[in-house]
Formats: structure tokens, sequence, C-alpha cells
């Protein structure tokens, strides 16, 4: 028998890592051995595992570099319509393979390293995840900017560079456990500091009337420092900029009035400037009203449009001079699109900037203010809404409450115009809310000062118009829009899974790779065996692989013939990981009281991280810990189900376990989840999905063909019905013998022996106030699951059901979303043309 091949065979054999040509090779150890001196500290003479990755890191690097100066010159020579995307969040995780894989180095890169006698993946491993984001919305923004640079798109990526990260996540006795990340204690081998374009933010102070106009005052200033990193299109030599801003103290900071022996405090002080850029705020869908994240808010806006205007007002390649002064060409050259309300300061911020400072008339500057602007909602739930409280602006950025001010006064009256007499119209229409503490509505404020606003999945944007924005919507309809979010295929798929990418590449060509719609030609292999056994086997090598890590992790041992269905997502009560704990409940009594019966083996991994202060939410992770605590040490249950918490989710364990997905569990309550993207990540990557008809799952079982969805649950007017009626959840107890035995199980100690009374709060929650209706869909999600488990017992039939998803997958590149993003939104045209590789200039 044929010797098995090594893993660094195996990947030497993927076409679409890119040829590896021997001078290239040779040239690549040659730079590489070049680094590795550089970086060596002079007193070492043996080289750490972390010094080769930087040695292959820089190395790397040097490929982009030329691509990147040859990109900005070519959009300084066009001079473009440049889109700017303002985000708090950039969820990036690892860059240096994917990397590799836009410039057609990876097996490059592999086969060098090899020669040097180095494993590639280890060394790929020695670098942090850039964890600067929470879930969705950060990792949406990444892979916008990855498409923005694949369609040759002249955009730029603004936002924060925390000094920590979303948190490291330990399970300690069952319970999470928060560490900061410190992600940059090694340095950052991917990013450029620009000093050159420091720019200063102001706080505090007040406003002053002059004869020359407003003038904001007696100010705080904190300095933004800019830091570059490269974002490389797939194998088009477009390299674009993601610049994140660091706060810096001036270093007059607190010194120009300290009394005698304050000079020590005044230097300690400068922390307090710096700490705007320290950590990310943990919260996913849930707004938290703290100065600091406010002021976070307006640094980012801030510095950006201090940047937007200084590049609208010089257009030629490294001059400085200024050349453009007509303000109303301004939506011709930029558009900026807010990710979410949380840099909905650009709105009042840009005004201040063109009536104040550049002195154009009020009216001039709203115009191009709402036709540069545009607003992305991402959540219709109550508590994500932002509102911040008036005090606090009046307090922290006073000018910029009188605008705002001023914004609605204008807006409120072309709403009695529009409504004559309607006052409960302009009350719920006002960007100021009057009832209880004055608050400003950060959506309203977003709406009014964009010319689009768009939801991110079609029925989303669909309940958008008709609750949360109705009103909006009736005055001006034109102005909203659906833009159905999109993954990377470079990430989630060619990156992530090559192995399939391949197969799938053998059939259909490597097109699919920029233009994934093409993968609808796999629908004429979905009966060809040869095909079939391809795809399963690949799965098969991603299961063993992840099973070796599980078990290296997690002391647990794997069946890996059982079903791998997997939950990871941020823990939040409304995307139901507990219909998810009452399925594997149901199905342990199931196997304890029918032992010898044939039951699919499923290994369920649940994975995510809490919001530190979301006391509900750690107690649902402790519940899947302390199920899995007596699932997994059950003898009569053996390997046929096995319960594991994934610990510490972040962007590179999803890398590695969805490739590894039979069953993908998207169950959120029908109308809360705006899109989500892990579900189209799955899809992509030949998982089957159970889910609810929400978000984008609506959208991805009509491109699959519902046939080959497991679909269950209430649709949103189910809900809405429910909601009128009221949800009794006693009524589903009562009648529902294996719901009741599995709360009853919970209540009852019998998961937590020592303490019985442990999730007492979850079931009070869940018989008593449970918002997101879980016992209502228990029925319909149980024979639901039922189903996928007489489906995984005939792998042939799972197999075809996977191809006909993976070939519905293409309309969920963030290729396509970016492309509908620029010609109905920014007003740009994405090319497929590449730009000359440095050499070839």
């Amino acid at each position: 028998m044929s010797k098995p091949l090594s893993d660094h065979d195996r990947r030497k054999q993927i076409s679409v890592r890119g040829l590896a040509g021997t001078e290239n090779i040779s040239a690549l150890k040659t730079d590489f051995n070049r680094h590795l001196h550089f970086t060596l500290v002079k007193d070492r003479n043996v080289a750490t595992r972390r010094d080769y990755f930087f040695a292959l890191a820089h190395t790397v690097r040097e490929h982009l570099i030329g691509r990147w100066i040859r990109t900005q010159q070519h959009y300084y020579e066009k001079d473009p319509k440049r889109l700017y995307y303002i985000s708090l969040e950039f969820y990036m995780g690892r860059t240096l393979q994917n990397t590799m894989v836009n410039l057609a180095l990876e097996n490059t890169c592999d086969e060098a390293m090899y020669q040097l006698g180095l494993d590639m993946e280890e060394l790929e491993d020695m670098e942090e995840d850039a964890g600067l984001g929470n879930g969705g919305l950060g990792r949406l923004a990444a892979c916008f900017l990855d498409s923005m640079a694949s369609l040759g798109l002249a955009g730029y990526g603004y936002g924060i560079r925390y000094e920590f990260g979303i948190f490291n996540q330990k399970i300690v006795n069952g319970w999470q456990v928060e560490e900061a990340d410190d992600w940059l204690r090694f340095g950052n081998p991917w990013e450029k500091a620009r000093p050159e374009y420091m720019r200063p933010v102001q706080f505090y102070g007040r406003t002053e009337q002059t004869p020359d106009g407003v003038k904001w005052v007696d100010t705080q200033t904190v300095l933004a420092l800019p830091y570059d990193t490269p974002v490389p299109g797939y194998r088009n030599n477009y390299v674009n900029t993601m610049r994140l801003w660091s706060a810096k103290a001036p270093c007059d900071f607190n010194l120009k009035d300290f009394n005698v022996g304050g000079y020590i405090q005044a230097v300690l002080d400068r922390n307090l400037a710096e700490n705007i850029s320290r950590v990310l705020y943990p919260n996913d869908n849930f707004f938290e009203g703290k100065e600091l994240r406010l002021k976070q808010e307006y640094f980012v806006v801030s510095a950006t449009l201090q940047d937007i205007i200084r590049r609208f007002k010089v257009s030629k390649f490294g001059s400085r001079e200024i050349v453009r002064t007509d303000f109303s060409k301004l939506p011709d050259k930029v558009a900026i699109q807010l990710n979410d309300t949380h840099p909905a300061m650009a709105i009042p911020e840009l005004m201040r900037v063109l009536v104040d400072e550049e002195k154009l008339e009020w009216d001039m500057a709203w115009d191009i203010c709402v036709r540069t602007c545009a607003y992305t909602n991402h959540t219709v739930l109550p508590e994500a809404l932002e509102r911040w409280p008036v005090d606090l602006f009046a307090q922290l950025l006073p000018r910029h409450l009188e605008i705002v001010y001023e914004i609605n006064r204008r807006h409120l009256e072309r709403v009695a115009k529009m409504f004559p007499g309607d006052h409960d119209r302009l009350r719920r229409m006002s960007l100021i809310e009057e009832c209880g503490q004055k608050r400003i509505n950060m959506a309203h404020m977003s709406i009014v000062g964009s010319h689009a606003v768009n939801g991110v999945a079609r029925i989303h944007s669909d309940i958008l118009k008709a609750t949360l924005f109705k009103d909006f919507y009736e005055m001006e309809p034109t102005k909203f829009q659906n833009k159905t979010n999109g993954i990377t295929p470079r990430r989630w798929l060619v990156m992530c899974n090559p192995g399939l990418a391949e197969v799938i590449a053998e059939r259909i060509g490597e097109e699919f790779i920029r233009d994934l719609d093409q993968l609808q030609g796999l629908r004429n292999f979905v009966n060809d065996e040869a095909f079939i056994r391809d795809v399963a086997k690949v799965k098969q090598e991603n299961k063993l692989k992840f099973a070796v890590h599980l078990e290296e992790h997690y002391k647990v041992k794997i069946n890996p013939n059982s079903m791998f269905d997997i939950q990871v997502k941020r823990i939040h009560e409304y995307k139901r990981q507990l219909l998810n704990c009452l399925h594997i409940i149901t199905y342990y009594n199931r196997i304890k009281k029918e032992p010898n019966k044939q039951w699919t083996p499923r290994t369920v991994m649940i994975g995510g991280k809490a919001a530190p202060g979301y006391h509900t939410a750690k107690m649902i992770i402790r519940l899947i810990t302390a199920i899995g605590e007596v699932v997994n040490n059950d003898p009569v249950v053996g390997d046929r189900l096995k319960v594991i918490f994934l610990e510490n989710y972040k962007v590179t364990l999803a890398e590695r376990a969805i490739p590894a997905a039979d069953l993908s569990q998207q169950i959120s309550t029908a109308g809360t989840e705006a899109s989500g993207t892990g579900n189209m990540k799955f899809m992509l990557n030949g998982a089957l999905t159970i889910g609810t008809m929400d978000g984008a799952n609506v959208e991805m079982a009509e491109e699959a063909g519902e046939e080959n969805f497991f679909i269950f649950g209430m649709r949103v007017d189910d809900v809405d019905a429910m909601d009128k009626k009221g949800y009794n959840a006693l009524e589903y107890y009562n009648r529902l013998p294996e719901l009741k035995q599995a709360i009853d199980q919970i209540a009852g100690g019998f998961f937590s022996p020592k303490q019985h009374d442990l999730f007492k709060e979850i079931v009070n929650m869940l018989m008593n106030h449970d918002r997101y209706k879980v016992f209502a869909d228990y029925e319909d999600y149980m024979k639901c699951q039922e189903k996928v488990n007489a489906l995984y017992k005939n792998p042939k039939e799972w197999t075809k059901m996977v191809i006909q998803n993976i070939a519905g997958c293409g309309k969920f590149s963030s290729d396509r979303t970016i492309t509908e993003y620029a010609r109905e939104i920014w007003g740009m045209e994405p090319t497929m043309e590449s730009l000359p590789a440095p050499d070839d200039l």
C-alpha cells in the first residue's frame, strides 16, 4: 500500500495555492534569511519559532509594498471617487495566510520553508488574531475590505487601533473567565505607523458666538496617530489601505496648568487621553452609554473626516498643495458608509467642518452631507439602539449638540409640512427623545443625514420599513434599500478549505474564486459518483483534522464518524443556544431510554463569547458545560453523543471548525437576526443548515432550494401573532412530556448535582419571561432534527444535498454585496482589470 501523503506533500498538490517556480523559491529563501538576520537580536544566536514567523511575515510583506505604493499612485493619477468605510470594529483575524492566498504565494512559501526545515502551519500558528471586533459586524467589515480591493475600488477602512481587542475566553470550572487580549505584545508586522498624518481631535470646551460665526473654544486636544495596514485584492495587484487611529496625548497635556510638584501626575495623566484607543467594548447587540465609548466614536470620526478632507483637497500624487476648494464636488469624489450608528457622529461633524471651518451656508453644507453619507443598520433589537443622553453630549461635544438641535429643528419642520397636525408622528420621528432623560436617537440622525439606508438581508430590510423606521420610510421611501451580506470566498473557502476549493476547481475551473456565481455549475455534478466521493472525502479529512485538534485541547475522545453539529456565534438569548441545549438533553434522554436502538451519533459543539456584563449569557455557557460534564461521562451513551463547548471562539478557530461541520445551527427567533454571515460560511464549506426563516437563512433556502434545507419554527408573522395573543410557556411545558422532563432536569439539579438550584434563573426566564419563545419552536425543532438524523444515515443522499447547497452559494459572496453598494449607493463601478505587477513597470 502506498504511504499516506504528508501534510506538506498534500498541500503541494493543490493548484489553487499558486504555482511554485524554482526561481521564486530560491529568491524567497534568500529574502527570508536576510530578514531572519535583521530580526534576530544580536546577543541571541538561536532563532525561536517566533523569529521565523516574523522573518516570513516581513518577506511576504515585501511583496505587498510595491503593489501598495503602485495602487495609491494609480488612485492619485486617476482621481477616482473614493469610498470611506467607517467602522468601530474590523475583525481581521490573521493576515499571513490570507496575504499569501491573495498574492498566489502559498505554495512558494510552503516549499521554501520546507526546504529550510520549517513547518508552514507551525509558523502560521505563531500569529496573533487581530481581534478588533465582537462578531458579525466587525467580520463583515473585514470581508468588505477584501472585496473592495479585489474589485479594484478605491476603498479605505477607517477605525480604531485598539491596544486590547476582544477578550480571550477561558473556561474555568465551567464558567467563562475573561483575559485581556494583548495582541500587540510581540509587535504587528503588517502595520506601518504614519506620524506625518497625525490629527488633533477636540473634546469638552464651550461654544461662543463671534462675528465670524460660532467658535468651539477651551477644548481638550487628543492626537490621533494613524497606523496603516495593506489590504490586498485577489491576484489583481491592487492593495488598499485600512487606517486605524491610536490616541496620543499632546506633549503639553495637563502641563500648562499644573502647580508645583504636579509634573509627575501630569505625565501620568497622559494615560487618560490615551485610554481612548485602549480597549474594544465587548458588547454585541447591546448599547452601553458610557462616556469613553462616545469618545471613541467621535475620535474615529473626527480624525477620519480630517483625513478625507485633506485627501479631497490635494489630488496629485505626493503633493500637499491644495488644489481643490469647491466642496460642492465632495459627493462626486467621496462616499462615506457608516457601519451601524457607531460612526453616526460623522454627520454633525461634517456639518461642523463645512459650516464653522469652511464657511459654507447651512443649506449647501447639508446637501453635501446627505449626498456623501449612507447608513447601514445591523439590528432591530431595541436594547442595541444607540440613544445618547443629551447631558453627556452637552459636556463632551457642546458644538455638536447645537448642530444636532438645528438638524432636528429643520427635519421636524419638513415632517410637519408633509403631515400637518400629526403631533405624535413629530414625537416619534424626532432625533431627540423627550420622555424621561433626554436622549439623542443615533439611528434617526443617521437616516436623516444619509441619502441611502440599508438593511443587511431582504427580510431585515422589510422589517425596518414595516416597523422600526416605518415613519421615515413613509416620508422618503426611495432612501431605503437592501444589501444582503456576503463573505469573502478567499478566506472562507480557498484559505480555510483548500481541499474543497481544489475539488471544485477540478470540475469548473478556478474563476469561481472571483465570480462565486459560477458555483451554479456544480449542479451538473450532483449525481456524479466521483464528485460525490471527492466532496465526502474532503469533509472526512477536515473532520479528522479537527478531531485531533479537539482531542488535544479538550481531552474528549471524538468519534469522527459522528455528525459534527456546530453552533458558533456570540452567546445571546435571541440566538437561542438554549433551544440547542434542550435538543441535546432530549436526545440524551432518548438514548438512555432505549440504549439498544441505532441512534445517529452526534458530536455537538457550541462556542462563542458572552459579553462580560451579560449575566444570562454567562449562565447559558455554564449550562452547556454542565450538560457536557454529564453526557460525556455517561457510559451508557458512549460515543453516540458528545457535547463540547469550544473555548475562545475567534476567526482562527472558525477557520478550523467550519470546514469540519456537517450541521450548521442557525436557530434565532424569526425576526431577530438581521442577517448572519456564519450561516453563509457553513453553507459554502459543505455543511447543511437547520434553521428558522430568519435573516439571510431565507435567501439561502431560496438559492439552495427549500427541499435542501432543514427549515423549522415560526415565521415572522407567526411571532407577531403570538406577541398579540400572548406567549404562554407553561402551555408547552404541560403539553410536551419530553420538554417537561428536560426543564425538570435543569431545574432539579440533574446537571448540577453539587448545587441543585444553579440554573433556577434560566428556568425562571424560560417559564416566565422569555422574549424569544424557545418553547414555542421546540416541538418543530425536535421533528426537524429527526429528519437530519435520518438523512445522515444515508451518506450519499446527504452529500448530494451538500452539493446543492454549495452550488447555491454564489449570491453570498461579499463581491456581490460590494458591487451592489458600489453601483446603487456609492456611485462607483468595480473593475475586473488588474494593475500591472511591480516587476512589469
